[in-house]
């Protein structure tokens, strides 16, 4: 995973979580290593290709890597805890 971030949706606060993986990957295995890793309980997994956009290096063009987002879900009462703390 690139980055995880938080996102409040939704009329009744459902907190999800956004992040840009591997277009190999499969909800399954983003699902389970998310479980494992922080110890929390997913009930919801979405998830979208992103588009390619278009990357010149001289004459030839070329195209960034694909990605999937996937947009994780959480039962109420769980929180994954920021990766990255903030510097005072």
């Amino acid at each position: 995973m690139q980055y995880l971030q938080k996102k409040v949706f939704g009329y009744w606060g459902t907190i999800n979580y956004t992040s840009n993986v591997e277009s190999k990957s499969t909800r399954t295995e983003i699902k389970h290593w998310v479980e494992l890793f922080f110890g929390v309980k997913v009930i919801a997994m979405n998830s979208h290709r992103l588009s390619r956009k278009g990357r010149r290096m001289g004459p030839i063009m070329g195209h960034t890597m694909h990605y999937r987002r996937m947009i994780i879900t959480l039962q109420p009462g769980y929180s994954i805890p920021p990766l990255i703390e903030k510097r005072t």
